[in-house]
């Protein structure tokens, strides 16, 4: 099985907790405050690698978990941070939050910060004050962040092979590279895609085709394999597309490249406006005035296309000078044989050219942008606010909930730290202005209190 989607569940790893340590030594009777502050959990990274072909292995382990921080120790040690996970994706994974993109894996070694660990709690000896000179408490560990992904592989080909199933589409991709998808001489659909690697017939330059699972009518809706792998045809810059001149089961060659041309419409405007030629494959297999037949008839239609607009063959009306009345049909088709190895240099060096063409629209990835962590998340912020609701007053806001978060409430001397903290940050004042009274609950975080 091909596998192109996965939802996986993240978790980073939890801050180490601070220390509480006094000196002890010989001779040193009032060492003071000596404790070391914990370590930051792990982080979970996504990387991208050539090494996966699709996301078989997320259907079978779905959950990550990244190192916690370890706890700091007396003489000011501080714990050992977490071990980061690095998990490999492969390249032209495409991740999602909700409805959200968030992250677009397209380069190998390119790396997504997908989740931070928490952040370590200090130790005793950073709570020293000219008032307090002898802390007894120190911070807790926060939490690492926890994120479910949506995970959604489109390949990454310069050109994409599609047809109706059997037009010969994995006989071509063997033909033209080192791929070696299932072909037989019994009719069939590939139903996975497939990558190959082409070379000009000159050996100078490279560039890379997907066998796509062959389409039928109402594709973009669902039907067969349908939109399933249609989504693979979007980062292509170059659409084969390929049209068996016998016909698909008796059905005209001309009205299943038309048929095709509708599923790309109706599945993504985009996909349909790439630019795109066409390959007449089983030309030995038709007589000489059959193929002649269908190549005019295949050209009209493409003129027509031509004159309305059409996106797609905008490559001929350049080759006219703009000139719709000039526009030659029949430089958009291309007869070939995948069985006999006819007209294939000649396919491949259309398809070449027509590349460096879409290259050439393309933005230039600029090196700092494939390199180092990418993080799509907004700053914490010190901002906070009191809400009243039902007669209980909620505090929300990151600054406060992260102090309470590194509370420990099991020591009192922690406790009047957070109420000075409190105070300092006029969270009191701010409850008072909104009507509270002695008494009246206020919940921070997930912690609920009694104000007074």
């Amino acid at each position: 099985m091909f596998y192109d989607r996965a939802t996986i569940e993240l978790l980073a790893g939890k801050g180490g907790n601070g220390c509480v340590s006094f000196r002890r030594e010989k001779f040193v009777p009032k060492g003071g405050p000596d404790g070391g502050d914990g370590g930051d959990g792990g982080n979970v990274i996504l990387v991208a690698s050539r090494r996966l072909r699709d996301l078989t292995y997320f259907q079978r382990q779905r959950h990550f978990r990244a190192g916690k921080g370890r706890p700091g120790e007396g003489v000011k040690k501080h714990g050992k941070r977490g071990e980061d996970l690095i998990v490999e994706v492969p390249c032209g994974t495409q991740i999602t939050v909700g409805d959200e993109l968030v992250a677009d894996l397209t380069i190998e070694g390119q790396r997504f910060l997908a989740v931070r660990g928490g952040d370590a709690g200090k130790g005793n000896a950073r709570f020293v004050t000219s008032t307090r000179r002898a802390p007894r408490f120190a911070e807790l560990g926060l939490p690492g962040e926890e994120l479910t992904l949506n995970m959604e592989l489109k390949l990454l080909a310069d050109a994409g092979l599609l047809g109706f199933p059997n037009a010969g589409k994995s006989s071509l991709l063997r033909r033209i590279s080192h791929a070696k998808p299932k072909v037989a001489n019994y009719p069939f659909t590939t139903v996975a895609p497939m990558l190959g690697t082409v070379e000009d017939p000159d050996g100078h330059n490279q560039f890379t085709v997907a066998d796509i699972p062959g389409l039928l009518e109402g594709a973009s809706e669902g039907v067969g394999l349908g939109d399933e792998f249609l989504m693979h045809l979007e980062r292509t810059g170059l659409l084969i597309h390929l049209v068996d001149v016998t016909g698909y089961y008796g059905k005209d060659p001309v009205d299943n490249f038309i048929s095709i041309n509708r599923e790309l419409s109706g599945y993504s405007p985009e996909l349909a406006a790439k630019t795109q030629f066409i390959a007449l494959n089983k030309g030995d297999l038709a007589s000489e005035n059959d193929v002649k037949k269908v190549v005019a008839r295949l050209a009209d239609e493409i003129a027509r296309r031509c004159r309305s607009g059409d996106p797609a063959f905008a490559w001929l009306m350049d080759m006219a000078d703009g000139d719709p009345d000039q526009v030659d049909g029949s430089s958009a088709i291309i007869t070939i044989s995948a069985a006999t190895g006819a007209g294939i240099n000649l396919l491949i060096r259309r398809a070449y050219d027509l590349l460096q063409r879409s290259w050439g629209r393309q933005p230039v990835l600029q090196a700092s942008e494939s390199g180092g962590h990418i993080t799509y998340r907004p700053a914490a912020g010190d901002h906070w606010e009191v809400l009243e609701e039902d007669g209980i007053y909620h505090v929300t806001g990151p600054a406060v909930e992260r102090i309470v978060a590194r509370t420990d409430f099991e020591n009192d001397e922690a406790v009047g730290y957070l109420q000075e903290r409190f105070e300092k940050l006029g969270v009191s004042d701010a409850l008072r202005a909104a009507g509270a009274v002695s008494g009246e609950d206020v919940i921070i975080g997930n912690m609920e209190f009694e104000f007074w």
